[in-house]
């Protein structure tokens, strides 16, 4: 049997790469000696029911030891020593996307969406097939955006708008005009859909994974916006000049080890001061660039207020006003988190920049 690694489309930041060593397991198998081989480095390739793998996965995950609070560097080394030692347990896949475990559930589209045919026996870490058949379900069913009165609909491996506060931020700040706007970084597409909903004219929203086109062309197609916006692929900026250029880069400077990282790690802050550097090129004369930016990195020890400043300053652009919005999502209110401390200390802020 192959290990499913890189089917249709090559993106090794897609796929887990094959285990070493493996060895069959099966219902017998207790979460004690599982989690003791996995973490000796051998796979283990699931032979039991489907619900009994998932069991086992809980369990092996809950004893896994929790990093200390507040202490962002064992708390990123423990997020990737978890999504290794979980990634060891594998589910076998038959030719079509169909897994022969008992009852299993049907995966064959979700499967065929992101991976591409399979016409060979090959095996899948479960970890993985559960966040396809999750973002799955997310695109199916779409996230109620409410500043949008309708549903964004993520691909898989396309950064989801749960958090809103900077979709609200977007929504509701004054425009410095409605002719024309630059979405750098779309994503889904969900900024570009509220700059469209506020009746900007015509929106240019850009991305450079060919995974965020798709994605962001058919929800703005979805929404009806579809003759007044435009999903380009490049990096960063579009050619020409726009009274209001937007983007809302990752926020935390850091190498980036999933593909869902890639929208919250910035590796050396690329983006983030790629979009400051070259936006007073591509704004009109009294245009505004709006950064969209939470400040956890600041809280983190990542990133200073000075430095920032210190960016804008050296990119020749000067800041107009700026509005923050406090978190909302669950971790910032979780004590338990390990980084409760800076996450409840988060603010977002849109900075309104101006050449």
């Amino acid at each position: 049997m192959a290990f499913l690694v890189l089917p249709g489309e090559p993106d090794r930041r897609l796929f887990t790469p094959p285990p070493r060593h493996a060895v069959v397991a099966d219902d017998r198998l207790s979460a004690d000696a599982a989690f003791r081989t996995m973490s000796s480095g051998t796979a283990l390739l699931w032979r039991g029911g489907y619900p009994a793998a998932r069991h086992l996965l809980d369990a092996v995950n809950r004893r896994i030891p929790p990093p200390p609070p507040d202490d962002y560097s064992r708390y990123r080394a423990d997020r990737a020593r978890r999504a290794r030692l979980l990634s060891l347990l594998y589910v076998p896949l038959d030719p079509g996307h169909v897994v022969p475990l008992r009852r299993a559930p049907d995966v064959r589209e979700a499967c065929a969406a992101v991976y591409g045919p399979l016409d060979v026996p090959a095996a899948v870490p479960l970890r993985e097939l559960l966040g396809v058949l999750g973002a799955a379900e997310w695109r199916r069913r779409g996230i109620a955006v409410p500043a949008l009165g309708a549903r964004i609909h993520p691909h898989y491996g396309v950064f989801a708008p749960l958090r809103q506060e900077y979709v609200d931020l977007v929504a509701e700040t004054p425009l410095p005009g409605t002719d024309l706007a630059f979405d750098i970084g779309t994503g889904t597409g969900v900024l570009a859909a509220v700059l469209a909903r506020r009746g900007v004219a015509r929106v240019v929203a850009t991305d450079s994974d060919p995974r965020a086109v798709a994605c962001a062309t058919e929800n703005l197609t979805r929404l009806g916006f579809g003759a007044r916006t435009e999903v380009v692929r490049t990096d960063l900026f579009p050619p020409g000049r726009a009274p209001l250029v937007v983007a809302n880069p990752p926020w935390l400077p850091g190498k980036p080890r999933t593909l869902l990282d890639h929208a919250v790690y910035d590796p050396g802050s690329r983006m983030l001061r790629g979009f400051l550097d070259r936006a007073r090129r591509h704004l009109t004369p009294d245009g505004e660039a709006w950064l969209v930016l939470s400040d956890l990195a600041e809280h983190l020890g990542l990133r200073t207020r000075a430095e920032l400043l210190g960016w804008i300053a050296t990119a020749g652009l000067r800041v107009a006003d700026r509005t923050e919005a406090q978190p909302r999502h669950p971790r910032a209110l979780d004590p338990a988190d390990p980084l409760h401390r800076a996450r409840s200390a988060e603010v977002t802020s849109l900075w309104r920049l101006s050449p």
